[in-house]
């Protein structure tokens, strides 16, 4: 698998990242919204087995391919797993000509100056590792700001890119995903702080240190061009945060440059009791419409 062949890709090609990587304590709630209850499993591992035939049936759907899909997120369970008798990734890349993310973080800290750092990740060395053996190209961590909090934006801006540094030092492409709460009452000063954070951050790498930006869909348009254009991003997407597909994609058509990274976006509609041709022609729609506000 060619490493350049997939930096080309993520970083010119058109299409948007698909976001596979609910996990814990969130997978019960996307299962819910596709159409699957509680009683459908009776412990952890059987919830992993129930979400994995979810996310096979998209990643397997003839309407997800290369095409329009520029990568895919996971989280370590889906990554373990063999999607038609391969490794996930590997199918991923070998099939659907899709880079592959892994999210890496372990969740949020509590509140403090009106943000989420994220919680110590002990393994991550070993995690990485094992990304790297599996074949993934980069990886996803989230964090969240709730406020316009300088003291906040700055630990959740520093923290991502010391970890980010760390990332690139094992050969992965790290998405930094400070993460604006959609419902922060002073969300247009907080974006503000936030991109001078970065831009920052950016400026302190060293050339060859290559990063990617997960980040809210802004107040202001074209907020966070000077992100876009810096030479050490090789792509800058967007979170749908909240915001129904119609929505984010609406904003994200004003965004230059920016392309999707949706989760709960793009798998609105779809339902474990649609036909196979009722499940794939729902999708279809879902990524034609993001890709195309994705391709501004």
């Amino acid at each position: 698998m060619s490493n350049a062949d997939q930096l080309q890709k993520i970083k010119s090609a058109p299409g948007f990242i698909a976001a596979l990587d609910q996990s814990g304590g969130s997978t019960p709630k996307a299962l819910g919204l596709y159409g699957v209850t509680p009683d459908a499993w009776s412990n952890e591992e059987e919830m992993f087995d129930v979400v994995h035939a979810m996310r096979s049936r998209i990643m397997t759907s003839p309407s997800f391919g290369g095409d329009r899909i520029l990568g895919a997120i996971l989280f370590e369970n889906t990554m373990d797993r063999e999607v038609e008798g391969q490794s996930t990734a590997s199918y991923l890349w070998n099939v659907k000509n899709v880079v592959p993310f892994l999210k890496v973080d372990k969740g949020l800290a509590d509140i403090v100056n009106d943000a989420q750092i994220m919680n110590p990740m002990p393994d991550l060395d070993a995690l990485l590792a094992k990304a790297n053996a599996a074949g993934i190209f980069g990886t996803k961590m989230r964090s969240v700001i709730k406020g316009a909090n300088e003291a906040g934006i700055n630990a959740v801006v520093d923290q991502q890119f010391e970890i980010g540094r760390r990332i690139v030092a094992a050969g992965l492409v790290p998405i930094i995903e400070p993460e604006v709460d959609i419902h922060c009452p002073d969300k247009a000063a907080a974006e503000d702080i936030l991109q001078g954070a970065i831009m920052r951050s950016l400026n302190s790498l060293n050339a060859d240190e290559l990063v990617m930006l997960k980040l809210t869909l802004p107040e202001t348009d074209g907020l966070y061009a000077a992100c876009i254009a810096h030479p050490n991003v090789a792509r800058v997407v967007a979170l749908s945060g909240g915001y129904t597909r119609e929505e984010a994609n609406e904003r994200l058509s004003r965004q230059a440059g920016m392309v999707a990274s949706f989760s709960r976006a793009l798998s609105e509609g779809l339902n474990a009791a649609q036909s196979d041709d009722e499940f794939n022609a729902t999708l279809d729609s879902s990524i034609a419409s993001i890709a195309a506000a994705s391709a501004t």
